[in-house]
């Protein structure tokens, strides 16, 4: 059995853009663990902060971040997979006030990799493969993760996805510089139902994300049809010892 550790941003990242493969890693007997990084509740959240809840019908006074973790459980759990939460600020608590902010790179002052590093340091250490995002999309969260784990795991046992939904909106997007190895496709056909239902626990999300939670299965089996090239897959940039713990997983 290997230690499998997939780090992901936010409260829904490794599921969206992973979820197959955690599904066939936990299947084959190993031990995931998705570690999630931007996790934090503000108390009295204002300004941009405010309205990624309230645009989403959600009153002010609900713990957002909260409801959204309860989520995640459930949607790990659908995997069958392990879930542990870092509890840093997403970037609206930051100071990133708005939606053009998040994907205009890294503000000067945010010195949120530092205590990124730190959090995840120790799992990815210990792990035999780390999965992570290859930060297509370019939001600001997604960058801190990508270079964090860019600069902390070998990357001869790192596999980095494509982030989804921003594979399915942007699909010739390179992502960032910092992963490297040679793109491997993970055949997901027995598992889109499975990834379906898991995308769709994270209700607070799947309306913004996908227009609805009917729409959830279709956008992500299209997505991996085109991934694939007509076979359902995950496609991951992987080192050498990850390709071969990945090629490992039964058909």
């Amino acid at each position: 059995m290997s230690r499998i550790v997939a780090v992901s941003p936010h409260l829904d990242d490794a599921v969206f853009s992973a979820g197959g493969t955690l599904a066939r890693l936990a299947a084959a007997g190993h031990d995931v663990l998705v570690v999630t990084v931007f996790t934090g509740s503000v108390a009295a959240p204002t300004g941009f902060a405010l309205a990624c809840q309230t645009d989403k019908g959600l009153a002010p006074d609900v713990d957002y971040m909260a409801l959204r973790r309860d989520e995640d459980a459930a949607a790990l759990a659908r995997l069958g997979v392990r879930g542990e939460h870092l509890g840093l600020l997403e970037a609206p608590h930051r100071g990133y006030d708005s939606p053009a902010a998040l994907f205009a790179g890294r503000r000067a002052g945010d010195d949120v990799a530092g205590a990124a590093g730190d959090a995840v340091r120790e799992h990815v250490a210990a792990a035999d493969l780390v999965l992570a995002p290859q930060a297509v999309g370019d939001h600001v969260d997604h960058q801190v993760v990508t270079a964090v784990v860019a600069g902390l795991a070998d990357p001869d046992r790192t596999a980095w996805w494509r982030d989804t939904p921003y594979a399915v909106r942007h699909p010739d997007a390179a992502g960032a510089p910092g992963p490297t190895g040679t793109d491997v496709a993970v055949d997901v056909a027995a598992l889109l139902a499975t990834k379906a239902a898991a995308a769709g626990a994270y209700a607070t999300q799947v309306g913004f994300q996908f227009g609805g939670p009917e729409h959830v299965g279709p956008v992500l089996a299209d997505l991996a049809r085109r991934e694939g090239a007509g076979t359902p897959a995950e496609v991951f940039r992987a080192g050498a010892s990850a390709r071969a713990l990945i090629g490992t997983l039964a058909p």
